[in-house]
């Protein structure tokens, strides 16, 4: 660690044991070392905490035979007086914990924004800017339905932590992902080391600005199975691994503010199928699939200006049929099966 070790030798060779232990930066990484069972990367923690900030206690929950595990590490704002949060991580192994938590993701109607996480893993980090990773357990037998064993960890950092530190912050929830696995018995293999670059919810692009879609993503491929002419432009995404995949599409006509958008989103379990009934009354075309166990949710909503139309019913269903035949396909889940026809 560069700036706590320096100081920590420093103080252990100037004022000698006691003096080490009372030092502001022996005490941070004390704390670090101590919190979450030790699962925090103290460099990561170094780049992450703001120069002029120290940690404040560190609390976690005893992650007992409730399938529940929790840790929390709190630091003071600039007075030294008021605390904030550095790092708070939740994890649930039991189904009604993680299906009720997943559904909180999302608003009523099964929107909100889900940015990919790199490297094949799973996980997205939602709107809030929080890391939230869904590993399958092997560990854990399938329950009465046949559904198998997994763990959902949710890690939020303060939203100072999550700006200018490439790499850490994902870094850092990856490492309590894999710590929670363990507590909770969970058995998951460990997850990919992150991109050494890849900070959660950090965008270089102008938000303003759509984004030039990536060749080979979901929403690259959603557009590449749009009828000819049809003029979409992506943006969203997801991956391979997520249990969410969020896509918009966009078409705007001679007047700018003519822009009709379609969005189609795809949930990975039963939790999802609260979110679809949702999706069914606001019109939305809806479908679903079988994947290892439970339910795969597929939706597309059209969305036009007042007196520009919609998309057909026809150029919706195509658009959501390739979707979710290409999602289910890479799932390895059943063919999708139409459940609501939409409407305009």
């Amino acid at each position: 660690m560069r700036r706590w070790v320096k100081a920590v030798v420093a103080g252990a060779v100037v004022l000698g044991v006691a003096g080490y232990v009372a030092e502001p930066y022996a005490r941070d990484w004390m704390l670090v070392r101590e919190a979450c069972d030790g699962a925090l990367d103290p460099d990561a923690m170094d780049r992450l905490v703001p120069d002029g900030r120290r940690l404040l206690e560190e609390k976690s929950s005893p992650g007992d035979d409730l399938g529940s595990y929790s840790c929390l590490l709190t630091m003071a704002d600039e007075s030294g007086e008021r605390d904030r949060t550095a790092v708070f991580m939740e994890a649930y192994t039991r189904r009604d914990d993680r299906d009720r938590e997943l559904r909180g993701e999302f608003s009523e109607y099964g929107h909100g924004s889900r940015d990919p996480l790199p490297g094949g893993l799973p996980g997205f980090v939602d709107e809030n800017g929080r890391v939230v990773l869904l590993m399958r357990c092997p560990d854990l037998d399938r329950d009465d339905a046949g559904r198998p064993g997994r763990l959902l960890v949710r890690t939020t950092l303060g939203r100072e932590l999550l700006t200018g530190v490439p790499g850490a912050g994902l870094r850092t929830a990856v490492g309590l992902a894999d710590a929670a696995s363990r507590r909770l018995g969970c058995g998951a293999d460990p997850l990919p080391e992150p991109p050494a670059d890849a900070l959660p919810g950090d965008r270089d692009d102008d938000p303003d600005e759509e984004p030039e879609p990536v060749p080979g993503t979901v929403c690259d491929r959603a557009v590449k199975a749009a009828p000819a002419g049809g003029g979409w432009r992506p943006s969203g995404g997801g991956s391979d691994t997520a249990p969410a995949v969020h896509c918009a599409l966009s078409r705007v006509g001679d007047d700018p503010a003519d822009q009709v958008r379609v969005e189609v989103d795809a949930y990975y379990g039963d939790w999802g199928n609260r979110l679809l009934h949702e999706r069914g009354k606001r019109k939305s075309m809806t479908a679903t699939a079988r994947c290892d166990g439970e339910a795969a949710n597929f939706a597309l909503t059209a969305h036009a200006p007042l007196g520009v139309p919609k998309p057909g019913e026809e150029e919706q269903r195509r658009l959501l049929t390739a979707f979710a035949k290409d999602q289910a396909d890479r799932h390895g889940c059943s063919d999708p099966r139409f459940t609501f026809r939409g409407g305009r």
